[in-house]
């Protein structure tokens, strides 16, 4: 009985291990492709062909009309509170305003000082300093 216990333990591991190789040999590119599909959140490439880029004119005119609806929904959450609601054209046209953050206003005013300093050592007058850390956040596509 105990011989027989031994050849029947070798005889299922032989057989499983060629049950294994038979499925590896078989299986081609299966294991690849799990994780993908429809509901996949993966590396992206598996992206619908129709959807735009996301730096398209397409992407942006999407992009704006969810937020117009988002906007008149939160409108009609207003209208039903009984509060007067708002433009919302203009609160898009607000929320597209790129946000200058103060700390870089602080920075770009320093270097306007500093190049007055340069201009001044140089026998140059110097920039109006406001009038210069408001033309540079313009450059930058801010607004002040």
């Amino acid at each position: 009985m105990e011989q027989t216990l031994g050849i029947v333990i070798i005889a299922v591991v032989a057989a499983a291990a060629l049950v294994a190789i038979a499925t590896l040999a078989t299986s081609g590119r299966t294991y690849d492709q799990i994780g993908r599909g429809g509901l996949s959140l993966r590396d992206g490439s598996d992206r619908p062909a129709r959807e735009p880029a996301r730096s398209s004119a397409a992407a942006a005119r999407e992009r704006d009309d969810e937020i117009r609806q988002l906007l008149e929904a939160r409108n009609e959450v207003r209208r039903r509170q009984g509060r007067e609601p708002l433009d919302v054209e203009a609160e898009l046209r607000a929320l597209q305003q790129p946000a200058i953050d103060p700390g870089i206003v602080a920075e770009i005013r320093a270097l306007v000082v500093a190049r007055n300093e340069r201009r001044a050592r140089r026998g140059q007058p110097p920039l109006d300093v406001e009038e210069e850390v408001a033309r540079q956040i313009r450059d930058l596509g801010g607004d002040t």
